[in-house]
């Protein structure tokens, strides 16, 4: 039964204003906004509407809200706070960005990925640039996703405002609110969300332990003197609480602040096209525990309190080389200082004072890099784009019982890619085809792993992966026909493999290889109707052992209806899974390791909506329509301590039938 609570219905109230009334008109001129697969309209580049209703419903975080894209998986370890994987990369290799700069987590078990504090409806755009880069940061082999707000100016002085509520089975029940006023010359932005759901039940009506409360703010304020130039501090505050399925502890405290200040100046001058540059701050505070969200079974009460602080910087200039040719130098730098804490007595109260004691630093890391990016045109409908990145990272241990305490590893790590880019005539697409080579340093969560050899610190021992890639594809139209291609071939050197076969988790250097392809493809049926399939397909091997590369997701298919008269519409949507019976069993990544084979699956979902006034959006759904029981193949295993009152399970099951509605309100 779908519950309205007060706050969702005083949102509802205040926002069914008379303001919204229009003829019907201009209800015609919104466009079709569920989106059931997001398609690439540019090379290795998808862009998503995070206000927009999806389906299937997305948890609060950001992991959930990315699944739509072909290729992108989620790493199941409750009801929220997954872990994105995309082409069967996870962890660091895909890098997670909020306007521009990276963003991390705390928990040495991958509690809270940094999608875990990002709301995404609160955000403007999503990017996703797949492949090796130079711009956005070091190391991200498989791509980019960055989360971004809206700079631009207010074109008079005015405000606009965006709401919504979600509710939904299991009590689901999100609110979110924001506002931008101001004048031409200056702005003030604000967004508030709060999100709420209990525990939800897998296809066979069995519960898991998946409940979460989480809430996030941001604030936003804009100088613009002119249409070129851009002045920006943003800050930002966010908390929650997440219960967890694959583990014997949950997580009771999400705190994370941020600030940052953004300078950008566009037509400096001939020559230089734009200037740009920003600071920022992020701080991480998590605490988890094995009491508050469910009964204690353990003998002793654990808490752990992790914390990480990091401050960092970006620069970057664009020139107009020639007539043809602009080229972008940049640096960036940060620092990365992480601290862990904890407690574990048969007395809670002493339990709580271990773990309120000082905060004794374990890591400590330091990244500076510079690079330059060209893009030149060789003919009208042609172009060459190439990047080159150096970085130099530190990597200090502060582990008091480690044997390399107080060692420093360092690196000088490269990177770079070259693509060419050629557009069919009259606007038909472009195809594509590009190399490129990322070299990426140990993360926290991997550095800290055990030597496979010695089974003590692997921090001197293990070395940095280095990735090739290749990419081919091409995006394009033909009459009622779009769609796009894209084809990846990776040669990874001292890929970083976890091995967790044995009490204590190790982490060793192997070859690896990687293949597979995502394609989208949509067909415009009538004026009203269209037709849309994505298909996504990795294959990775383990070249040095001689068998197949751990946490592959499967292959999957997604074919969808979409119905659509700018004041009605309804869609469909088919996803079939593959099975995954190529295993490595204990062994994968940072996030989880092969369980067991998966059998594949199909789940079946509808939706529909309407547009009653301009600017309203009321939708509807039912994800998972006949129910049916299902795990993804990376999800994670069910707690080995059983739960009080939840049934373990060989992997953890998705959702079974949810049903959700969303009311959405835009002002201009």
């Amino acid at each position: 039964m779908l519950k309205l609570s007060p706050v969702a219905f005083a949102v509802l109230s205040a926002l069914a204003l008379p303001t919204f009334a229009v003829a019907a008109d201009d209800v015609t001129q919104l466009e079709s906004v569920v989106v059931t697969a997001p398609a690439s309209k540019k090379p290795l580049n998808v862009k998503l509407n995070p206000k927009a209703p999806q389906q299937p419903l997305p948890a609060q975080d950001g992991a959930a809200f990315l699944k739509t894209i072909p290729g992108m998986s989620v790493i199941r370890k409750g009801g929220t706070d997954g872990d994105p994987m995309f082409r069967g990369m996870a962890g660091s290799r895909l890098g997670m960005l909020i306007d521009g700069h990276e963003v991390y987590g705390g928990c040495g078990m991958r509690m809270d990925p940094p999608t875990a504090y990002i709301h995404p409806e609160s955000f403007d755009k999503v990017t996703l640039q797949k492949g090796p880069t130079v711009k956005y940061g070091a190391g991200f082999s498989a791509g980019v996703v960055n989360f971004e707000h809206d700079n631009e100016k207010l074109a008079q002085a005015g405000s606009t405002g965006h709401a919504s509520v979600t509710l939904g089975s299991a009590g689901r029940n999100d609110v979110e609110l924001e506002g931008k006023t101001g004048t031409e010359k200056f702005f003030i932005h604000g967004s508030g969300t709060h999100a709420d759901a209990n525990d939800y039940k897998d296809g066979d009506g069995k519960t898991v332990h998946s409940a979460y409360t989480r809430w996030n703010t941001s604030a936003d304020m804009g100088w613009t003197p002119d249409a070129d130039t851009l002045v920006k501090l943003s800050v930002g505050k966010s908390d929650g609480k997440a219960a967890y399925a694959d583990r014997t502890m949950d997580g009771v405290k999400f705190d994370r602040e941020n600030a940052e200040l953004k300078f950008e100046r566009k037509n400096v001058s001939p020559l230089v096209d734009k200037v740009e540059g920003e600071i920022y701050h992020s701080y991480v505070d998590h605490i988890m525990d094995n009491y508050s969200l469910r009964t204690k079974t353990a003998v002793n009460f654990m808490i752990n309190n992790p914390d990480r602080t990091t401050d960092g910087a970006h620069a970057a200039i664009t020139l107009n080389a020639s007539d043809k040719t602009k080229v972008t130098l940049g640096a960036d730098t940060k620092r990365d200082v992480h601290t862990l804490r904890t407690g574990s007595n048969a007395n809670l109260a002493i339990a709580l004072t271990q773990a309120n004691g000082a905060r004794p630093e374990d890591m400590r890391f330091e990244q500076t890099g510079i690079f330059g990016e060209v893009k030149h045109f060789m003919t009208d409908d042609s172009r060459v784009i190439g990047g080159l990145r150096v970085d130099q990272h530190k990597a200090k241990d502060s582990r008091s019982t480690s044997i390399t305490n107080g060692m420093t590893d360092k690196d000088t790590l490269k990177s770079g890619f070259v693509r060419y880019e050629k557009d069919i005539a009259d606007g038909r697409g472009t195809y594509y085809a590009g190399l490129g080579h990322t070299e990426r340093n140990p993360d926290y969560w991997e550095i800290v792993k055990a030597d496979p050899v010695t089974s003590t610190s692997a921090l001197l021992t293990v070395k940095p992966e280095k990735n090739n890639q290749l990419d081919v594809g091409m995006n394009w139209k033909a009459g009622k026909w779009s769609g796009s291609t894209s084809t990846f071939y990776n040669k990874i050197d001292d890929y970083l493999l976890v091995d967790a076969r044995t009490a204590t988790t190790k982490i060793r250097n192997v070859k690896a290889e990687t293949y597979g392809f995502e394609a989208d493809a949509a067909y415009q049926i009538s004026d009203n109707w269209k037709g849309t399939a994505g298909l996504s397909f990795v294959h990775g091997d383990n070249k040095t052992d001689h068998k197949p590369l751990a946490q592959q997701p499967a292959h999957e298919l997604k074919l969808g209806a979409e119905y659509d008269n700018k004041k009605q519409f309804f869609g469909a949507q088919l996803r079939l899974v593959s099975a995954q019976d190529r295993v490595d069993l204990g062994e994968g990544n940072i996030v989880g390791q092969d369980i067991s084979k998966t059998s594949g699956f199909g789940v079946f979902s509808v939706n529909g909506g309407t547009r009653p006034k301009k600017g309203v959006l009321l939708s509807a759904g039912v994800d998972n329509l006949f129910d049916k029981k299902y795990a993804e193949h990376i999800s994670r295993t069910g707690s080995a301590t059983v739960i009080p009152g939840y049934e373990q399970t060989v992997k953890l099951n998705d959702p079974g039938r949810t049903v959700w509605v969303k009311a959405t309100f835009d002002l201009d």
